[in-house]
């Protein structure tokens, strides 16, 4: 906490605070966090950073707040983040389904390193097949550290990879609500997201 409170002086001023965390997040407090501490279970990371910062603070699932910037609103949308872990988001009609976890352990980031980029691929192919049949989604939106690996000539026409700048643009997004996200509020998008070249 005290390391995000430093970082932040480099952006001062600002009025409020957005956070993108890796895990579980109900009403600003960590519920699960499977890639970090046990420390961090039921630790109330907004009502901590909000007396560190005193700004407000909104806290959602890292995956979330990616699609908030990924997505156009319209239809059944799902972001899939490729990262140390996997992270998935779901909205309907620009209504976030909070914190679901559809995440794939054979796609994380040490699987990759162990068997490669071709098999990975082959590996994400199946995931998205399966993802399709569950949730008949209508774009599938692939972000995170990893999607620069993944082979974009194999990608179905409804899938498209989008530039981690979203999970910035989502950190705004946060903020459109009059209450927290969780609440499953419509978001409305002014525009469609930013084009980002294929291999971004």
């Amino acid at each position: 906490m005290d390391i995000v409170v430093e970082i932040s002086k480099r952006f001062e001023p600002f009025d409020r605070v957005a956070v993108g965390f890796p895990g579980v997040i109900f009403q600003g407090i960590v519920k699960q966090a499977p890639n970090l501490a046990r420390e961090w279970h039921d630790f109330d990371i907004a009502g901590v950073l909000q007396a560190k910062l005193k700004k407000p603070v909104r806290v959602a699932n890292d995956a979330d707040v990616q699609g908030f910037g990924a997505i156009s609103g319209t239809g059944v949308e799902l972001v899939v983040t490729l990262g140390t872990g996997v992270g998935t988001s779901l909205f309907i009609d620009g209504r976030l389904v909070p914190n679901m976890e559809m995440g794939k352990d054979k796609l994380r980031a040490a699987a990759l390193k162990k068997i490669g980029k071709r098999r990975w691929n082959k590996r994400l192919g199946i995931y998205i097949k399966r993802l399709e049949d569950i949730f008949h989604f209508h774009r599938l939106y692939i972000g995170g550290g990893n999607a620069v690996y993944v082979d974009v000539r194999k990608l179905p026409p409804n899938v498209t990879i989008v530039s981690n700048l979203n999970g910035l643009i989502g950190g705004l997004a946060l903020w459109r609500y009059a209450s927290e996200p969780s609440e499953t509020q419509p978001i409305k998008q002014s525009k469609s997201p930013p084009a980002v070249p294929d291999a971004a």
